[in-house]
């Protein structure tokens, strides 16, 4: 990266984007078509333009993130991969995987994309790793661990480089900052997470809520991802504008109504780029892995229809930011209140200014 530097993706999730910024690069997403969403993999890059930005003398990297998070958990399909692979080595600029989800992905490669059923989830994973140059992971996701990660280069030079940065922020490259717990959890995770069993189970139980909140009418993104469940906060509050936080207001009024606790994915956390680029405003619901009984996904799934009733009611209004509006990845850290509302939970507090200060 750095000062003139470009950089591309599928979308870029907040993090990635901010650390990107902080250095003065510029970020360019270049989500999938309408076609590839409804072909079941709304996660994919966009090709055409792919191909015109790398024309440019000035990107130093491309980005898919697999599953494609701020782009409602949508996977991203192995030809997408390997045209986009293809694109980039022509233009020698190297192609990155973010795959803190490649598991979940490759399920979906598997059962959605013609061709792949017959092939198993490792040697999927197997086909996806020689199209990057690197890889980016968060181990809490499909290494199954509390905390963790790995980046994983094919480039010596820059791999023996990047070992003394981290020997000097972390630890030795043997452990990487990590307790040997921790290791032994994401080598275990890892082997679990390509079980076809668990990755069903898994997917399968988002599938269910996005099924039950369509069928009571409740607006959410589909096809369904694999680790979370996407409200179109959008036509949710269509009255709402942008830049008063719709998804944000969905998100509180969550909290509030039943303790579900969600993420904005929009105006809030993308800042007024967001607001201009045409993207839904959505409000995640990331499942825990291997803890919620069904029980609890009908708990979920009441608390966000009486929250849908409320906004068709009128009765949750946009949000202002009180603190912190100017912050990097501000929806950490800001705090906003309702502009007005005349919504008081029945069961939770009722006092309006319990939504101040409340993080996505």
């Amino acid at each position: 990266g750095g000062q003139e530097k470009v950089w591309l993706a599928n979308t870029f999730f907040d993090t990635t984007l901010a650390n990107a910024e902080a250095v003065g690069t510029t970020c360019i997403n270049l989500p999938g078509s309408e076609a590839d969403a409804r072909a079941g993999f709304g996660g994919n890059i966009n090709l055409q333009r792919l191909r015109e930005e790398l024309s440019r003398a000035n990107v130093a990297g491309v980005v898919i993130t697999a599953t494609n998070n701020a782009g409602g958990g949508q996977p991203v399909s192995l030809a997408n991969m390997m045209a986009a692979s293809a694109l980039c080595r022509a233009a020698n600029v190297p192609l990155v995987l973010d795959g803190c989800r490649f598991a979940e992905n490759a399920h979906f490669i598997r059962s959605r994309e013609p061709g792949m059923a017959d092939m198993s989830i490792v040697e999927i994973v197997q086909a996806m790793s020689p199209l990057f140059d690197m890889m980016t992971m968060s181990a809490k996701k499909d290494g199954l661990s509390n905390t963790g990660g790995w980046l994983a280069l094919r480039d010596q030079y820059l791999a023996e480089r990047l070992k003394g940065r981290l020997i000097m922020t972390e630890g030795f490259t043997t452990y990487g900052g990590m307790a040997g717990r921790d290791m032994a959890a994401i080598a275990v995770g890892l082997v679990e997470v390509t079980d076809p069993n668990y990755l069903e189970y898994r997917t399968g139980f988002v599938q269910y809520v996005v099924d039950k909140l369509q069928a009571l009418g409740v607006p959410v993104l589909v096809p369904a991802g694999g680790h979370a469940v996407y409200l179109d906060a959008s036509a949710m509050l269509p009255a709402v504008p942008r830049d008063q936080f719709p998804g944000h207001a969905v998100a509180c009024a969550l909290y509030l109504e039943g303790g579900l606790r969600s993420c904005e994915i929009g105006s809030l956390m993308f800042g007024a780029g967001a607001a201009d680029s045409g993207r839904p405003e959505l409000v995640r619901l990331a499942f825990p892995r291997r803890m919620y009984t069904r029980s609890h996904l009908e708990f979920a799934i009441e608390v966000c229809v009486r929250v849908h009733e409320l906004c068709k009611a009128g009765a949750i209004s946009g949000m202002e930011i009180t603190h912190g509006a100017e912050s990097p990845l501000r929806h950490f850290s800001a705090k906003l209140k309702p502009l007005a509302s005349t919504y008081a939970p029945e069961h939770g507090r009722s006092d309006g200014q319990h939504a101040e200060g409340l993080h996505a």
